[in-house]
């Protein structure tokens, strides 16, 4: 059964209680009263509701005072107060605010402003629930990532870690800036919606409501506000999928093998390349062609073999980048450059297959011979360490009794193919 928001409702007139109770209560929630902020404040040391309606005349401490110290309570802190309020003086509604209150709503009431209300402010806390709890997931993989770090100088993965780092940063930053620059569209939109609302409940002429209708332009808010939040659950989507990416790309299973979906493994590793693969100034976006078999979870060291998949893709992406230097964005068009990745079961059944294809600059033969030699690179100085390969090797042949092996001709492209025994 679907869990209730609880409303805490804090007033001293007995009537404005029972009508809120009930019209809330028909809506859905749990209910609970309180008849003045000592009562309120006392009942909050037993539970917690998920948003207050406070009363600002009330004997004893008054709403303002009582809304001063819940946000002075770090249990309390960030529920939603509305405060309830007969005082029309703007300093007073500005007080309120300013303690920390999200909004308020003028008395005499009507309960359907109360319910939209209630159920708009309601709406915005999960939202920012859900972007905080993914912000420690991240939070948690990042310290995780950071622990791992001398082992990864050890095994060369730094260059892997970098990698990871720019993918992310660019990755995360996207839905980020849109998450937040609709968060300030939706504040806006809801103001206004207030404001408006705000008309009715003061009687005012139908010109009046009909004028500032069209200086917020209604018509247009009421389509884009569901689109506003169309677009912070695209974004927080975003961000969840690059957090279950680095889960994927940074497991520590380095002692024991376990059962792995190595397609997992491969998109995990090119969404952290996601920024690197796509289109830019210079040049079309990089097409990955995807032929995935039908095979179960494998047993291997996962996040060694996830850096085999790092270091392969970013050399492949590195071709290609080298390969399109000197030619316009029209000559790469009109040859795009892919990266095919293949995998299959071999025609016994014991080995898994992986073919990463590209069509960038390719190996000579006397390049090849060395390609898997500890500390030879063909990078430039500060770029390339010679140890990815010899590694990957070393984590293929060694620690997966399986082959790694490269095809190329230069000019044309390179192939390298990884086979691992199934258990």
């Amino acid at each position: 059964m679907e869990e209730k928001d609880l409303i805490l409702v804090v007033d001293d007139t007995p009537m404005n209680l029972e009508v809120i109770s009930e019209a809330l209560s028909e809506a859905g929630f749990e209910v609970a009263i309180a008849t003045n902020g000592e009562r309120a404040l006392k009942q909050l040391q037993y539970s917690l509701p998920s948003l207050i309606l406070l009363d600002v005349m009330m004997p004893g401490i008054d709403g303002f005072e009582t809304c001063r110290h819940l946000k002075a309570w770090e249990a309390t802190r960030n529920i939603p107060v509305i405060f309830m309020t007969a005082l029309s003086d703007v300093t007073d509604k500005v007080k309120g605010l300013s303690l920390g209150a999200v909004d308020y709503i003028s008395k005499p009431f009507q309960v359907e402003e109360v319910l939209a209300r209630i159920k708009t402010h309601l709406q915005l806390r999960q939202l920012s629930k859900a972007l905080e709890k993914q912000t420690a997931e991240l939070t948690t993989t990042v310290e995780q990532l950071q622990h791992s770090q001398l082992q990864l100088v050890q095994s060369d993965k730094m260059s892997a870690l970098g990698e990871l780092v720019a993918g992310v940063a660019h990755e995360i930053n996207n839905p980020i800036t849109f998450i937040q620059g609709n968060i300030s569209h939706a504040q806006a939109y809801t103001q206004h919606l207030i404001d408006h609302l705000e008309l009715y409940q003061m009687q005012s002429s139908g010109g009046e409501i009909a004028a500032h209708a069209e200086e917020i332009e209604l018509e247009y808010l009421l389509k884009d506000l569901p689109a506003i939040f169309t677009s912070l659950q695209e974004g927080s989507k975003r961000i969840a999928n690059i957090s279950n990416s680095l889960r994927i790309f940074s497991r520590n299973d380095n002692t024991t093998k376990v059962p792995f979906d190595i397609h997992e493994g491969i998109d995990s590793t090119l969404m952290i390349l996601n920024h690197r693969l796509k289109a830019s100034g210079k040049h079309p976006a990089i097409k990955v062609i995807r032929e995935y078999g039908d095979f179960p979870p494998v047993k291997c060291f996962a996040g060694p073999l996830n850096q085999v998949f790092m270091n392969l893709l970013a050399n492949a992406i590195d071709a290609l980048e080298d390969g399109n230097k000197g030619r316009s964005f029209d000559e790469i068009q009109a040859n795009p450059n892919f990266i095919k990745i293949k995998t299959y079961l071999n025609d016994g059944g014991d080995s898994i297959l992986i073919r990463i294809q590209d069509n960038g600059i390719g190996i000579s033969d006397a390049v090849k011979e060395k390609i898997f030699d500890h500390q030879f690179t063909t990078k430039p100085v500060g770029k390339g360490t010679g140890l990815g390969l010899s590694i990957a090797q070393e984590i293929i042949v060694a620690k997966h009794q399986g082959t790694l092996e490269i095809n190329s001709t230069l000019g044309k492209g390179s192939e390298f193919i990884i086979s691992i025994p199934v258990e």
